[in-house]
């Protein structure tokens, strides 16, 4: 390939024959200048609808809306020539039948130019899930935990421990007999997500379920440090910006009013200098 020839980005088959192989690497992004950092290193941009707790500061997923998604959806579209982009549709724009559901997913896809979109939910979800993808909407499924549902779960605990795992394992086999490219297990026990991992032909991806997965994802604002309001176990912080864009904040307001910025360096002379 030459230097000039496109990049190829990854679509859901490419998604899908990574079973088994090496691990798929997933990040959330909510806008073009991370799509591009995302990009460079991973294989999904997803466009989670944890956006309106991290960039919105909502106190969970349920006040975001399509149109929110979109707006998003098509800042990370900017951003990604490699990475496949992965919108979440959301609260309220998919339950109510396949038909609203299907309506919503073609408008993010036609809005935005992603290929694909997630959805929450197993088994009651996976008429849904099958109606979408013989029309052409490839879905990534999810399980376990889902938070769009935190208030009939009674919170964001862990899904699939005891009883549950039954339950859970035949949410993960009957999303990928919908047609699913793939599967996130949220917050499941390792060694269920071990075994679920096992059994399905599909992909899952990772986030707090253990090294086993196919692959992991995880917020790209918790992993670098950026959003604060709370961590939960299965974040590891990679980093700690955070921290380092309050001190910088700390630093210029503190030369601003003692006015050692803007120094001449940062300023325009009066005259313009003549060239010798």
């Amino acid at each position: 390939m030459s230097a000039t020839s496109p990049v190829r980005p990854v679509l859901p088959p490419d998604i899908r024959a990574r079973k088994g192989g090496e691990p798929l690497v997933v990040l959330t992004a909510y806008s073009t200048p991370m799509a591009r950092l995302v990009d460079a290193h991973c294989d999904i941009a997803l466009v989670g609808d944890s956006l309106g707790m991290v960039i919105h500061g909502l106190p969970s997923t349920l006040g975001v809306t399509l149109e929110m998604m979109i707006l998003h959806g098509r800042a990370v579209m900017r951003g990604c020539q490699k990475a496949m982009v992965v919108i979440d549709m959301p609260f309220g724009s998919y339950e109510e039948d396949p038909q609203q559901a299907f309506r919503n997913a073609s408008r993010l896809m036609a809005e935005t130019g992603a290929p694909a979109v997630k959805l929450e939910g197993g088994v009651h979800m996976a008429e849904t899930i099958a109606f979408l993808t013989a029309r052409g909407v490839p879905v990534m499924a999810h399980v376990g935990l889902t938070p769009q549902s935190v208030n009939t779960l009674g919170g964001y605990k862990v899904v699939g421990r005891a009883d549950e795992a039954a339950k859970v394992m035949a949410d993960a086999k009957a999303v990928e007999a919908a047609g699913a490219f793939s599967v996130v297990l949220e917050k499941v026990p390792q060694g269920l997500a071990a075994r679920i991992t096992s059994a399905l032909s599909i992909p899952t991806i990772g986030i707090g379920a253990g090294v086993a997965c196919d692959g992991q994802v995880l917020v790209v604002d918790d992993m670098l440090g950026l959003f604060t309001d709370f961590r939960p176990k299965f974040v590891k912080r990679y980093a700690e910006l955070g921290k380092t864009a309050d001190a910088a904040i700390a630093a210029y307001a503190a030369e601003v009013r003692n006015c050692s910025f803007p120094a001449d360096e940062h300023a325009f002379p009066d005259e313009v200098p003549v060239k010798k």
